[in-house]
């Protein structure tokens, strides 16, 4: 097994209630003198208080193009990222040259040098870490990176492993698109960046004061054919224009409680064995889904709806500030059971099992 031995997220200092960014946004994506109606219905119906921007909501009408909201993301996004891993590292009790492998994760810009080799140096990470930037796993890499970084480290115990996201979904945001696909993501998502250590079976040494764990014990992917429609981008002169479904609960209401009690009875357990639920907040639909097709209690997602409401979806880095979450809040009575899982383009599903 592998362990969690810190994790840490990092917002951008510009914070707004809801209510405050409905008619900016409606001012960047909509039409002069357009009905708002459905704009003001999804943001009150999005389960989100507040959310935290990669620069002022004014700054937004300035971003001519593309090229300059990556630009921004770069900039950005290497300032969170390298404070997040900081963070994560100081809360296991590592220094940066501790680090072996640094998998890194977004889907909301590029670059190349990758974001991971740009802030390497200045974390004072070693010229041989092993580097793995990750794009287009979107929400689901979150999980799917921690499940990459437990199978590295199954192969090399004695190792840490660095799991970083960075998501700066603002930046996406379409100008002068009223379609229902980007509305729903200028109500829904936020800006962060979270990173996590993990460490192999052999490392030896007690774990640092406030270590969040847990243990990885076992994981699960899954691709759902003919579904690459569901949730990804279009990429095209303007940047990465949305695409989002409205079939998605659907799918996770005829698919997911399966595959979710199928894997958990390859371990001998079932959805009451697990005391923690780690679930990637894809919006108020889908955790009510969740809810009902796993037969949860109903404050079985408390830690995500929590989540959604203080920050929004922050996209892969979500399944990381709820994790926080879950350990701020107390850590969870050792050796019970969790389940941290997430969705994401393709469409697929990544389930990874938990032991506290």
């Amino acid at each position: 097994m592998s362990t969690v031995a810190g994790v840490h997220t990092v917002l951008p200092p510009h914070v707004y209630a809801q209510e405050d960014l409905t008619e900016a946004i409606g001012d960047l994506c909509l039409a002069p003198g357009a009905d708002r109606a459905l704009l003001r219905r999804l943001h009150r119906s999005s389960g989100v208080r507040t959310r935290h921007l990669a620069l002022p909501i004014e700054r937004y009408a300035e971003l001519a193009d593309f090229g300059e909201s990556n630009d921004a993301w770069v900039s950005v996004g290497t300032r969170l990222a390298e404070e997040a891993v900081a963070g994560a590292l100081r809360q296991a009790g590592l220094r940066p040259e501790d680090v072996d492998l640094l998998l890194c994760t977004s889907i909301t810009g590029i670059a190349a040098p990758s974001l991971d080799a740009r802030t390497a140096g200045r974390l004072g990470l070693r010229p041989d870490v092993k580097r793995l930037p990750v794009f287009g796993l979107g929400c689901a890499a979150g999980a799917a990176g921690l499940a990459r970084i437990h199978d590295y480290l199954r192969g090399h115990p004695e190792d840490t492993a660095v799991l970083l996201s960075v998501e700066l979904c603002s930046l996406t945001l379409q100008r002068r698109d009223d379609s229902t696909a980007n509305l729903v993501a200028g109500a829904l998502f936020g800006d962060g960046a979270a990173a996590l250590v993990a460490r192999g079976g052999a490392c030896a040494g007690p774990a640092a004061p406030g270590a969040a764990g847990p243990a990885v014990v076992a994981a699960r992917s899954h691709l759902y054919p003919g579904t690459e429609r569901l949730l990804g981008w279009d990429v095209g002169a303007g940047g990465f224009r949305v695409v989002i479904d409205a079939g998605i609960p659907d799918l996770v209401r005829d698919h997911l409680g399966d595959g979710v009690r199928a894997f958990l009875a390859e371990q001998g357990l079932t959805t009451a064995d697990i005391g923690t639920w780690v679930c990637h907040p894809g919006g108020p639909k889908v955790l009510a889904t969740l809810t009902g097709t796993l037969g949860l209690p109903a404050d079985a997602l408390a830690a995500s709806w929590s989540s959604l409401a203080r920050v929004g979806n922050l996209s892969s880095a979500s399944a990381l500030h709820i994790l926080q979450g879950v350990r701020d809040a107390g850590r969870p009575e050792p050796g019970s059971w969790g389940l941290l899982m997430a969705m994401g383009p393709g469409f697929c599903s990544e389930l990874v099992l938990l032991r506290w």
